[in-house]
């Protein structure tokens, strides 16, 4: 009892119990990656040409001593003749063939050693399975505003456990779904838990972190589960899935998400309604600031373009490079290991050498790393690009996720609910629209225009970031700021962030000329 008091008062430990929640969501987030489109076309294409080909009556055998369909051979000029009216193709002694009159030559178009058969069924699947992931993100985006106004009212724990549960349940569905349709309900279920999960612990840590510099460090360790639940998820599914079976991921999850909601019982005490102390911003208000429109733009374009991957990049592997099944997922490790290091790198990185430019310059990389992917022949072709994604993207979210808090402190009331209520609107706006449309783009324009396209929007993009800068501070905060002029208290306060972001040479000048 006395070690659960002292923990329950410690930010750390509630620090480690949103990592594992964080942890747990993004690993069936991107476990079904690898297992989602393989499992379809084995249940629904090969499952629909073996009922096709049982339902036809089986050939007769034919006698050996009664070929009149077959055809003879001339052993003196090695030509094959077609016999009573037999319409394969002549084969003349050059090597050259040609067909019976009004029986154009055919040439079958056979897809490559390895590769799966059934290209216009492929060609479909894009769409669906894009859809079937983008559901989570759908789902999510409806919920997050009403999560954002639950935890200013009862606080952040009881959601925390509303999202373990949800997240349990999702879980265990997949792992006995055998349609699309009980997956696309697995999927969007698990959207729900996720909504209450990372609005909760995102504005759970905002809160017991009040410290601007200690919060984005903070920020950047609970972005690195989400980086590890990434960089775990599509490999575990692939080898998994491979040489286990399907529900085998799954069951492990659900055992593991057992283990977050008994952490949560003992740290967090679920029953315990805790509001915030001081009353929310509006959503409305916070739509309306133009600051944190960029900052939820920056988190949604950037993520995007990972989102159209997921459902795109298996797909386009089957038909181009006849990869196995286990690469897969494989091929998302170098985004996975590089995002985990980008986000608890530039964590710390960022509050130094200013936000604004670690969001600038990452929004460039994911740009440019999304236009060499189709560049690759093969799966060590896409080491480059997916390790250069993945690390821009943790750039962006380890100095976007700090930002709405500090922007609602400067700005607003520092009640976090709602803000990261709308960043994680922006980051699941991000993921919904990116695989609902991304398999249909490929149907229409291809997958490498797909990824031109969101890469030059990304590029393009990057600039607004410069706005971040030094974003001015609300009018009764500035009445406040001329009141507190003597005091500079540890403690994040308004006047303590003008002067620590950007953290520039100039603001360093002027502050030591104010003095």
């Amino acid at each position: 009892q006395h070690w659960l008091a002292t923990g329950r008062a410690s930010p750390r430990l509630v620090l480690v119990v949103v990592f594992v929640a964080l942890l747990l969501d993004n690993i069936l987030l991107t476990v079904v990656v690898p297992i989602v489109p393989t499992f379809l076309y084995t249940t629904e294409y090969e499952g629909a040409n073996s009922s096709v080909s049982s339902a036809l009556p089986e050939p007769t055998p034919v006698a050996p001593r009664a070929p009149p369909f077959s055809s003879v051979l001339s052993y003196f000029d090695n030509t094959t003749v077609p016999v009573r009216g037999f319409t394969s193709a002549v084969e003349l002694p050059n090597g050259t063939g040609s067909s019976p009159p009004g029986h154009p030559p055919s040439t079958p178009q056979t897809p490559p050693r390895g590769c799966l058969e059934g290209g216009e069924f492929l060609a479909q699947e894009n769409t669906r399975v894009g859809l079937l992931f983008a559901s989570k993100a759908l789902v999510q985006l409806l919920v997050n505003p009403w999560v954002g106004l639950l935890t200013n009212r009862i606080g952040y724990h009881i959601p925390m456990f509303i999202g373990f549960t949800i997240m349990f349940l999702s879980t265990v569905m997949f792992a006995f779904s055998g349609t699309y349709t009980l997956l696309f309900i697995a999927r969007a279920l698990q959207g729900v838990g996720s909504s209450f999960s990372s609005v909760a612990g995102l504005g759970l840590l905002a809160s017991v972190y009040p410290d601007d510099s200690e919060r984005g460090s903070a920020m950047g360790i609970a972005l690195g589960g989400l980086a590890l639940g990434v960089l775990i998820g599509a490999p575990f599914g692939s080898i998994m899935y491979e040489f286990v079976g399907k529900a085998s991921p799954f069951l492990v999850l659900a055992f593991l998400a057992l283990v977050d909601g008994a952490l949560q019982l003992c740290i967090l005490q679920p029953s315990r309604i805790s509001p915030e102390s001081t009353k929310a911003t509006p959503v409305s208000t916070l739509l309306r600031d133009p600051y944190i429109l960029v900052a939820a733009g920056a988190l949604c374009l950037s993520n995007m373009g990972v989102a159209m991957l997921e459902p795109t990049l298996p797909i386009w592997m089957l038909q181009t490079m006849c990869s196995p099944q286990w690469q897969l997922g494989m091929a998302f490790l170098p985004a996975s290991i590089s995002y985990l290091i980008g986000t608890n790198l530039f964590g710390i990185l960022a509050n130094r050498m200013g936000r604004w430019l670690c969001s600038m310059i990452g929004m460039a990389v994911v740009g440019i790393s999304l236009l060499c992917v189709p560049l690759a022949t093969n799966i060590y072709g896409l080491i480059g690009p997916n390790a250069g994604l993945g690390f821009a993207i943790g750039m962006v979210d380890s100095s976007m996720m700090p930002i709405m808090a500090y922007l609602v402190d400067l700005r607003h009331t520092s009640a976090y609910g709602t803000v990261y209520a709308i960043a994680d609107v922006a980051f699941c706006m991000g993921f919904a629209i990116g695989p609902s449309t991304g398999g249909a783009m490929v149907r229409a324009l291809g997958f490498p225009w797909l990824m031109v396209i969101v890469g030059v929007l990304n590029v393009a993009y990057a600039p607004l970031c410069w706005l971040l800068r030094s974003p001015p501070a609300s009018e009764e905060k500035m009445a406040i700021l001329s009141q507190e002029c003597p005091m500079q208290p540890k403690s994040h306060t308004a006047k303590e962030a003008l002067r620590e972001f950007p953290l520039t040479e100039e603001s360093d000048g002027e502050a030591e000329n104010e003095e």
